[in-house]
């Protein structure tokens, strides 16, 4: 572990400092067992759940510690912050509870739910203001009116209060852990929890690995290490929005440099499939950023078998809404979901063939759009098909071509599938 050319490293008193600071704030949340896991992973499997705290994120520990440094000056002025989720409700929040006033800038597009959770935990404390299209858009808001009213802006993650108010984590892990401690997967967005949690563990646990997990859309934290510099992304996929950035801070990418042991990237499908087994099978309900680092222990079943592991559940804040596009990308993942441009010969009888000679006894089809085009041969469908089992996908495709139905295959073609998913 290089410290040498890191311009700031938490340090353990900070973070009891910080622990002491938010005591009787974020909840010690529970470090549970997952049997189910455990048994399928042939390993000792524990959550730590902050997907429990009153926020339902961790995030209330960085903001409150943050919001709490500040001189009476800087509290008289106000703060302000920019986010779309959990940062805005740990902000709105400490706001409340010290009686500071702050003002949350939110894109436009923000869901009403959303808006509503940080009205409710800020009450009168905060105004929310709705800016632009993107979380750009309203950060280069909210920084101008720090600018212009010599506010103290709330940074989500590169801030030195933040990082050690979300290390606490970490403390609360060794302190609850009755046993060493083998793996600790932890989800990065902008990395301010990975920073702290993995400094607390290099200096009171260094035998234990360090796992950073991004979603396979957003690897800013994997690449930006591997180029040896903080990299800005040009496209993210945002569907995991908690930890879905374009560039990482600069502190915490010193640090996690220097400090993390490994960083794995998971497909945005394979996150889905986790959410809903957790909801089905375990009734947790998880955001896709909470859903991170379990979804991480596919991709290291060897190296975790017989170990002890900790995966960090970050966060709860999932919109309902959300639910149908969450499963539709499970089953693609799980390559059950298929969309084909289909061509139907232009008479009478032909979707019957199709729906009696070409599909399965199992297939199912959730997806059809056609117009008639009575001057040609034939016309084309857009048609979404579920299967039961994924090798059931050759021989659909093989019956199509056979018998002329077949026009062309969607999911591995970006530009249009976007307008079906």
């Amino acid at each position: 572990m290089n410290q040498e050319k890191i311009t700031y490293f938490p340090n353990i008193s900070d973070i009891k400092l910080a622990a002491d600071t938010i005591k009787n704030v974020s909840a010690v949340t529970p470090l549970s067992p997952s049997f189910r896991y455990s048994k399928q992973f042939d390993a000792n499997i524990y959550f730590k759940r902050e997907d429990l705290q009153q926020v339902r994120s961790y995030k209330i520990r960085g903001a409150y510690n943050k919001i709490n440094s500040l001189n009476s000056e800087q509290a008289n002025h106000g703060v302000v912050c920019a986010s779309a989720g959990n940062h805005a409700q740990g902000v709105a929040l400490s706001c409340k509870l010290l009686q500071i006033h702050g003002t949350i800038y939110m894109p436009a597009p923000t869901p009403n739910q959303k808006v509503e959770q940080v009205k409710m935990f800020g009450e009168d404390y905060i105004d929310i203001k709705l800016v632009g299209d993107t979380f750009d858009d309203a950060y280069y808001a909210a920084m101008k009116e720090c600018d212009e009213l010599e506010k103290a802006f709330i940074h989500p993650f590169d801030d030195e209060k933040v990082i050690e108010g979300q290390a606490t984590i970490g403390l609360e892990i060794l302190e609850q852990s009755k046993v060493a401690l083998d793996y600790v997967f932890v989800p990065i967005g902008g990395g301010g929890l990975a920073a702290g949690l993995s400094t607390v563990f290099k200096i009171l646990s260094p035998n234990t690995k360090i796992i950073g997990v991004e979603p396979e859309g957003a690897p800013a934290m994997q690449i930006s290490i591997k180029n040896n510099k903080n990299t800005e992304l040009e496209h993210i996929e945002k569907f995991i929005d908690g930890a879905a950035v374009k560039r990482v801070g600069d502190l915490t990418f010193d640090i996690c440099k220097a400090q993390l042991d490994d960083i794995v990237t998971v497909p945005e499908g394979k996150v889905c499939q986790t959410i809903l087994e957790l909801y089905n099978k375990d009734a947790i309900v998880l955001e896709p950023a909470g859903a991170l680092s379990i979804s991480a222990l596919d991709f290291y079943t060897a190296d975790i078998k017989g170990k002890n592991v900790v995966c960090v559940v970050s966060g709860s804040n999932n919109d309902i809404t959300r639910t149908p596009e969450i499963k539709e990308r499970a089953l693609l993942y799980a390559n059950l979901k298929h969309y084909f441009i289909v061509k139907f010969p232009q008479r009478a009888g032909a979707l019957r063939e199709f729906v009696v000679d070409i599909l399965g006894p199992n297939d199912d089809i959730t997806y059809f759009q056609y117009a008639k085009k009575t001057n040609r041969e034939n016309g084309s469908a857009v048609v979404g098909v579920q299967l039961k089992a994924a090798s059931d996908l050759e021989p659909l495709i093989s019956k199509m071509k056979k018998h002329n139905f077949y026009g062309n295959y969607l999911n591995n073609k970006p530009d249009l599938f976007q307008f079906l998913v």
